[in-house]
């Protein structure tokens, strides 16, 4: 095997072992906050003599559902592909990497680590939010007693529900901003890196690839002189 062929099978190696990783974090990552937002659901309490705003519960029930659904699309994903890298990574033969799937599904792959890193943890930001609206919205003011002239005062201000819930969205909205200024952060240096790395890959390449060549040709050469040289008896 040439230098320039083991170079590239290292490479497709690098990547399977990346591509694997990738998956198992998100099989992971979707299986844990999918079963929490089902759980959340179920286990949320509506009160009956409360009238929730209608927006509220149509935003928290199309939440619940997009996330449930986002996660278990990328789990989907990596359960279909990880056994394949997995049967792959397991050989311990170099040729083996052309057997992998890695290279082909690497969209795919993309896809469900984006979907379950990116879109559903904000999903999950964004139902932490509302599903404490839900919880703690029924709470009311104690009703104050009435005084001797039979007149009940209105209660003022805040309820403690809203209180609690407005102060719930006070503190995400903050770590949202934070969590999708950091992704972007995270993958420009991450593309950027990349980058750089392959274009350190290929000058390598085709230093190795200048090198094998100036080795072809002066074998090429002391061949040709030694078929020119004149046969001695």
């Amino acid at each position: 095997m040439s230098l320039n062929e083991h170079s590239l099978q290292a490479l497709s190696w690098r990547k399977l072992y990346l591509s694997r990783a990738k998956l198992k974090a998100t099989s992971r990552t979707s299986a844990l906050l999918s079963g929490f937002a089902m759980v959340a659901m179920v286990e949320v309490q509506l009160e009956e003599d409360h009238v929730y705003p209608d927006g509220l519960l149509i935003a928290f029930s199309a939440c619940t559902t997009v996330l449930v659904a986002v996660h278990l699309f990328a789990l989907m994903i990596s359960t279909c592909i990880l056994p394949n890298l997995e049967a792959v990574s397991n050989i311990h033969n170099l040729n083996s990497i052309k057997e992998s799937p890695h290279e082909r599904m690497h969209f795919h792959i993309e896809l469900a680590w984006a979907f379950s890193t990116v879109i559903g943890t904000l999903l999950f930001l964004a139902e932490v939010v509302l599903l404490c609206w839900v919880k703690f919205l029924p709470l009311k003011n104690k009703k104050p007693v009435p005084n001797e002239k039979n007149v009940t005062a209105e209660p003022q201000g805040i309820s403690p529900g809203e209180a609690a819930a407005i102060a719930s969205t006070t503190i995400m909205v903050p770590f949202g901003l934070v969590f999708i200024v950091f992704a972007v952060h995270f993958y420009r240096s991450l593309v950027s890196h990349k980058t750089d790395q392959q274009s350190r890959e290929l000058e390598a390449l085709s230093n190795i690839t200048r090198l094998q060549n100036q080795l072809d040709h002066r074998g090429d050469a002391f061949n040709m002189q030694t078929s020119s040289a004149p046969f001695i008896a």
